[in-house]
Protein backbone atom coordinates (compact mmCIF):
# COMPACT_ATOMS: atom_id res chain seq x y z
CA UNK A 1 0.00 0.00 0.00
CA UNK A 2 1.47 3.35 -1.04
CA UNK A 3 0.89 6.60 0.78
CA UNK A 4 0.37 9.61 -1.47
CA UNK A 5 2.01 12.83 -0.36
CA UNK A 6 0.69 16.13 -1.61
CA UNK A 7 2.88 19.16 -2.09
CA UNK A 8 1.58 22.23 -0.24
CA UNK A 9 0.31 25.03 -2.44
CA UNK A 10 2.25 28.28 -2.68
CA UNK A 11 -0.35 29.98 -0.50
CA UNK A 12 -0.07 27.31 2.20
CA UNK A 13 3.71 27.50 1.99
CA UNK A 14 3.64 31.27 2.48
CA UNK A 15 1.13 31.09 5.33
CA UNK A 16 2.87 28.27 7.18
CA UNK A 17 3.15 28.92 10.93
CA UNK A 18 6.38 26.90 10.96
CA UNK A 19 8.65 28.38 8.27
CA UNK A 20 11.68 26.27 7.40
CA UNK A 21 13.95 29.16 6.46
CA UNK A 22 14.37 32.90 6.83
CA UNK A 23 13.44 33.30 3.19
CA UNK A 24 10.12 31.53 3.73
CA UNK A 25 9.42 33.60 6.85
CA UNK A 26 10.15 36.88 5.05
CA UNK A 27 8.09 35.97 1.99
CA UNK A 28 5.24 34.84 4.22
CA UNK A 29 5.30 38.09 6.16
CA UNK A 30 5.36 40.08 2.92
CA UNK A 31 2.44 38.05 1.57
CA UNK A 32 0.34 38.66 4.69
CA UNK A 33 1.19 42.37 4.55
CA UNK A 34 0.13 42.55 0.89
CA UNK A 35 -3.15 40.76 1.64
CA UNK A 36 -3.96 43.24 4.38
CA UNK A 37 -2.95 46.16 2.17
CA UNK A 38 -4.90 44.99 -0.89
CA UNK A 39 -8.03 44.49 1.23
CA UNK A 40 -8.16 48.28 1.59
CA UNK A 41 -9.57 49.54 -1.71
CA UNK A 42 -8.69 53.15 -1.04
CA UNK A 43 -5.07 52.16 -0.39
CA UNK A 44 -5.00 50.30 -3.71
CA UNK A 45 -6.34 53.43 -5.43
CA UNK A 46 -3.56 55.45 -3.79
CA UNK A 47 -0.96 52.93 -4.97
CA UNK A 48 -2.40 53.10 -8.49
CA UNK A 49 -2.11 56.90 -8.47
CA UNK A 50 1.54 56.77 -7.42
CA UNK A 51 2.34 54.05 -9.98
CA UNK A 52 0.66 56.18 -12.64
CA UNK A 53 2.77 59.17 -11.54
CA UNK A 54 5.95 57.14 -11.87
CA UNK A 55 4.97 55.82 -15.31
CA UNK A 56 4.03 59.30 -16.55
CA UNK A 57 7.36 60.67 -15.33
CA UNK A 58 9.31 57.82 -16.92
CA UNK A 59 7.49 58.06 -20.26
CA UNK A 60 7.18 61.85 -20.43
CA UNK A 61 9.26 62.06 -23.61
CA UNK A 62 6.92 59.60 -25.31
CA UNK A 63 3.45 60.67 -24.15
CA UNK A 64 3.84 64.47 -23.98
CA UNK A 65 2.28 65.91 -27.16
CA UNK A 66 4.29 69.18 -27.12
CA UNK A 67 7.41 70.74 -25.72
CA UNK A 68 7.06 71.80 -22.07
CA UNK A 69 9.07 75.02 -22.53
CA UNK A 70 8.49 76.14 -26.12
CA UNK A 71 5.10 77.66 -26.90
CA UNK A 72 3.25 79.16 -29.83
CA UNK A 73 2.20 82.71 -29.00
CA UNK A 74 0.75 83.26 -32.46
CA UNK A 75 -1.70 80.36 -32.64
CA UNK A 76 -1.94 78.98 -29.09
CA UNK A 77 -2.20 81.93 -26.71
CA UNK A 78 -4.35 81.04 -23.66
CA UNK A 79 -6.40 78.41 -25.46
CA UNK A 80 -9.13 76.84 -23.26
CA UNK A 81 -9.30 73.13 -22.44
CA UNK A 82 -10.66 71.00 -25.25
CA UNK A 83 -9.00 73.01 -28.00
CA UNK A 84 -7.87 70.62 -30.79
CA UNK A 85 -4.29 69.66 -30.05
CA UNK A 86 -4.38 71.11 -26.53
CA UNK A 87 -6.48 68.90 -24.27
CA UNK A 88 -5.97 70.98 -21.10
CA UNK A 89 -5.44 74.32 -22.84
CA UNK A 90 -2.37 76.54 -23.02
CA UNK A 91 -0.78 79.21 -20.85
CA UNK A 92 0.14 82.84 -21.45
CA UNK A 93 3.22 81.81 -23.47
CA UNK A 94 1.33 79.40 -25.70
CA UNK A 95 2.74 76.31 -23.99
CA UNK A 96 0.68 73.14 -23.72
CA UNK A 97 -0.43 72.71 -20.09
CA UNK A 98 -0.79 68.93 -20.39
CA UNK A 99 2.79 68.59 -21.59
CA UNK A 100 4.03 70.79 -18.77
CA UNK A 101 2.09 68.73 -16.24
CA UNK A 102 3.56 65.52 -17.63
CA UNK A 103 7.13 66.82 -17.45
CA UNK A 104 6.38 68.44 -14.10
CA UNK A 105 5.71 64.99 -12.64
CA UNK A 106 9.45 64.35 -12.96
CA UNK A 107 10.25 67.33 -10.78
CA UNK A 108 7.62 66.26 -8.26
CA UNK A 109 9.19 62.80 -7.97
CA UNK A 110 12.66 64.36 -7.87
CA UNK A 111 11.70 66.53 -4.90
CA UNK A 112 9.83 63.76 -3.07
CA UNK A 113 12.59 61.17 -3.44
CA UNK A 114 15.42 63.52 -2.49
CA UNK A 115 13.61 64.84 0.57
CA UNK A 116 12.84 61.29 1.71
CA UNK A 117 16.43 60.13 1.13
CA UNK A 118 17.87 63.07 3.09
CA UNK A 119 15.41 63.61 5.93
CA UNK A 120 14.22 60.10 6.83
CA UNK A 121 17.69 58.59 7.56
CA UNK A 122 18.73 61.69 9.54
CA UNK A 123 15.61 61.58 11.69
CA UNK A 124 15.80 57.80 12.09
CA UNK A 125 19.42 57.83 13.28
CA UNK A 126 18.94 60.78 15.64
CA UNK A 127 15.81 59.22 17.13
CA UNK A 128 17.37 55.78 17.63
CA UNK A 129 20.56 57.14 19.21
CA UNK A 130 18.57 59.43 21.47
CA UNK A 131 16.12 56.74 22.56
CA UNK A 132 18.69 54.02 23.14
CA UNK A 133 21.46 55.98 24.87
CA UNK A 134 19.19 58.29 26.89
CA UNK A 135 20.74 60.64 29.46
CA UNK A 136 22.39 63.84 28.32
CA UNK A 137 22.54 62.61 24.70
CA UNK A 138 18.76 62.28 24.67
CA UNK A 139 18.31 65.71 26.27
CA UNK A 140 20.55 67.51 23.76
CA UNK A 141 19.18 65.80 20.65
CA UNK A 142 15.55 66.21 21.67
CA UNK A 143 15.99 69.89 22.55
CA UNK A 144 17.44 70.48 19.09
CA UNK A 145 14.47 68.59 17.66
CA UNK A 146 12.08 70.72 19.71
CA UNK A 147 13.64 73.90 18.31
CA UNK A 148 12.83 72.77 14.76
CA UNK A 149 9.34 71.64 15.74
CA UNK A 150 8.62 75.01 17.38
CA UNK A 151 8.38 76.71 13.98
CA UNK A 152 5.71 76.04 11.33
CA UNK A 153 7.23 73.84 8.66
CA UNK A 154 6.49 76.15 5.74
CA UNK A 155 7.80 79.22 7.57
CA UNK A 156 11.04 77.45 8.47
CA UNK A 157 11.42 76.17 4.90
CA UNK A 158 10.91 79.72 3.61
CA UNK A 159 13.63 80.97 5.94
CA UNK A 160 16.15 78.34 4.83
CA UNK A 161 15.23 78.73 1.15
CA UNK A 162 15.63 82.49 1.43
CA UNK A 163 19.05 82.05 3.05
CA UNK A 164 20.22 79.45 0.53
CA UNK A 165 18.84 81.26 -2.52
CA UNK A 166 16.27 80.41 -5.15
CA UNK A 167 16.54 77.11 -6.99
CA UNK A 168 15.00 73.66 -6.85
CA UNK A 169 18.08 72.05 -5.23
CA UNK A 170 18.11 74.65 -2.47
CA UNK A 171 14.37 74.15 -2.03
CA UNK A 172 14.94 70.40 -1.57
CA UNK A 173 17.61 71.08 1.06
CA UNK A 174 15.34 73.56 2.86
CA UNK A 175 12.42 71.10 2.91
CA UNK A 176 14.66 68.22 4.06
CA UNK A 177 16.09 70.30 6.91
CA UNK A 178 12.58 70.97 8.20
CA UNK A 179 11.25 67.42 7.64
CA UNK A 180 13.48 65.23 9.84
CA UNK A 181 12.22 66.14 13.39
CA UNK A 182 8.96 64.10 13.24
CA UNK A 183 10.95 61.03 12.15
CA UNK A 184 13.34 61.53 15.05
CA UNK A 185 10.47 61.74 17.52
CA UNK A 186 8.85 58.62 16.07
CA UNK A 187 12.09 56.62 16.04
CA UNK A 188 12.87 57.67 19.61
CA UNK A 189 9.46 56.48 20.81
CA UNK A 190 9.86 53.15 19.02
CA UNK A 191 13.39 52.70 20.40
CA UNK A 192 12.37 53.44 23.97
CA UNK A 193 9.61 50.84 23.63
CA UNK A 194 11.97 48.02 22.62
CA UNK A 195 15.22 48.87 24.40
CA UNK A 196 14.07 47.23 27.66
CA UNK A 197 12.76 44.11 25.93
CA UNK A 198 14.16 40.64 26.53
CA UNK A 199 15.29 40.53 22.92
CA UNK A 200 17.60 43.51 23.33
CA UNK A 201 18.77 42.27 26.75
CA UNK A 202 19.81 38.97 25.18
CA UNK A 203 21.81 40.79 22.50
CA UNK A 204 23.51 42.88 25.19
CA UNK A 205 24.48 39.74 27.12
CA UNK A 206 26.11 38.40 23.97
CA UNK A 207 28.46 41.41 24.07
CA UNK A 208 27.07 43.44 21.18
CA UNK A 209 28.15 47.07 21.11
CA UNK A 210 25.57 49.89 21.33
CA UNK A 211 26.12 50.82 17.68
CA UNK A 212 25.57 47.23 16.56
CA UNK A 213 22.41 46.98 18.65
CA UNK A 214 21.07 50.26 17.26
CA UNK A 215 21.73 49.55 13.59
CA UNK A 216 21.30 45.76 13.49
CA UNK A 217 18.52 45.14 15.98
CA UNK A 218 16.66 48.38 16.77
CA UNK A 219 16.57 49.88 13.28
CA UNK A 220 14.59 47.01 11.66
CA UNK A 221 11.91 47.50 14.31
CA UNK A 222 11.63 51.24 13.57
CA UNK A 223 11.80 51.24 9.77
CA UNK A 224 8.18 50.24 9.12
CA UNK A 225 6.81 53.11 11.22
CA UNK A 226 9.17 55.59 9.55
CA UNK A 227 8.18 54.36 6.07
CA UNK A 228 4.52 54.94 6.89
CA UNK A 229 5.27 58.42 8.23
CA UNK A 230 7.37 59.29 5.16
CA UNK A 231 4.55 58.23 2.85
CA UNK A 232 2.01 60.29 4.75
CA UNK A 233 4.35 63.30 4.76
CA UNK A 234 4.90 63.27 1.00
CA UNK A 235 1.71 65.24 0.41
CA UNK A 236 3.02 67.96 2.71
CA UNK A 237 6.38 67.90 0.93
CA UNK A 238 4.67 68.41 -2.43
CA UNK A 239 2.60 71.29 -1.08
CA UNK A 240 5.66 72.91 0.53
CA UNK A 241 7.66 72.60 -2.70
CA UNK A 242 4.74 74.08 -4.64
CA UNK A 243 4.52 76.91 -2.12
CA UNK A 244 8.21 77.70 -2.48
CA UNK A 245 7.87 77.60 -6.25
CA UNK A 246 4.81 79.86 -6.08
CA UNK A 247 6.77 82.41 -4.02
CA UNK A 248 9.77 82.26 -6.35
CA UNK A 249 12.08 80.47 -3.90
CA UNK A 250 11.85 77.01 -5.46
CA UNK A 251 12.03 75.94 -9.07
CA UNK A 252 12.51 78.81 -11.50
CA UNK A 253 10.84 79.43 -14.87
CA UNK A 254 10.75 77.95 -17.43
CA UNK A 255 10.93 74.65 -15.50
CA UNK A 256 7.50 72.95 -15.66
CA UNK A 257 7.22 72.59 -11.89
CA UNK A 258 3.62 72.61 -10.68
CA UNK A 259 4.07 75.39 -8.12
CA UNK A 260 5.71 77.61 -10.73
CA UNK A 261 2.83 76.87 -13.10
CA UNK A 262 0.30 77.99 -10.49
CA UNK A 263 2.29 81.18 -9.86
CA UNK A 264 2.45 82.02 -13.57
CA UNK A 265 -1.28 81.41 -14.01
CA UNK A 266 -2.48 83.13 -10.83
CA UNK A 267 -3.01 86.48 -12.52
CA UNK A 268 -5.34 84.83 -15.05
CA UNK A 269 -7.47 82.88 -12.59
CA UNK A 270 -10.67 84.89 -13.20
CA UNK A 271 -10.91 84.57 -16.99
CA UNK A 272 -8.39 81.84 -17.92
CA UNK A 273 -8.89 79.69 -14.81
CA UNK A 274 -7.37 76.54 -16.32
CA UNK A 275 -3.82 77.93 -16.31
CA UNK A 276 -3.61 77.75 -12.51
CA UNK A 277 -6.36 75.18 -11.88
CA UNK A 278 -4.82 72.29 -13.84
CA UNK A 279 -1.53 72.11 -11.88
CA UNK A 280 -3.55 72.62 -8.70
CA UNK A 281 -5.69 69.59 -9.56
CA UNK A 282 -2.53 67.59 -10.30
CA UNK A 283 -1.13 68.45 -6.87
CA UNK A 284 -4.45 67.49 -5.26
CA UNK A 285 -4.59 64.09 -6.98
CA UNK A 286 -0.98 63.16 -6.21
CA UNK A 287 -1.25 64.35 -2.61
CA UNK A 288 -4.43 62.30 -2.20
CA UNK A 289 -2.62 59.28 -3.64
CA UNK A 290 0.21 59.54 -1.12
CA UNK A 291 -2.25 59.97 1.76
CA UNK A 292 -4.31 56.94 0.74
CA UNK A 293 -1.15 54.89 0.26
CA UNK A 294 0.18 55.94 3.65
CA UNK A 295 -3.08 55.04 5.38
CA UNK A 296 -3.02 51.60 3.77
CA UNK A 297 0.60 50.99 4.73
CA UNK A 298 -0.10 52.07 8.30
CA UNK A 299 -2.88 49.51 8.62
CA UNK A 300 -0.91 46.74 6.87
CA UNK A 301 2.34 47.26 8.77
CA UNK A 302 0.75 47.74 12.20
CA UNK A 303 1.66 44.62 14.20
CA UNK A 304 -1.60 44.94 16.14
CA UNK A 305 -3.47 44.37 12.88
CA UNK A 306 -1.38 41.41 11.84
CA UNK A 307 -3.09 38.10 11.77
CA UNK A 308 0.09 36.18 12.45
Amino acid sequence: MTVETTQPSLRDWLLSDRPQSRRQARLGRAYVTWRQFSANRLAVIGLAIIIALVLVAALADVIAPHSPVIGDLTNAYLKPPGTPGYLLGTDDLGRDILSRLIYGSRWTLYIVILVAIISAPIGLIIGMVSGYLGGWVDVILMRITDIFLAFPKLVLALAFAGALGAGIENAVIAIAITSWPPYARLARAETMTVRRSDYIAAVQLMGASPLRIIFRHVMPLCISSVIVRVTLDMAGVILTAAGLGFLGLGAQPPLPEWGVMIASGFKYYLDQWWVAAMPGIAILIVSLGFNLLGDGLRDALDPKESGQ
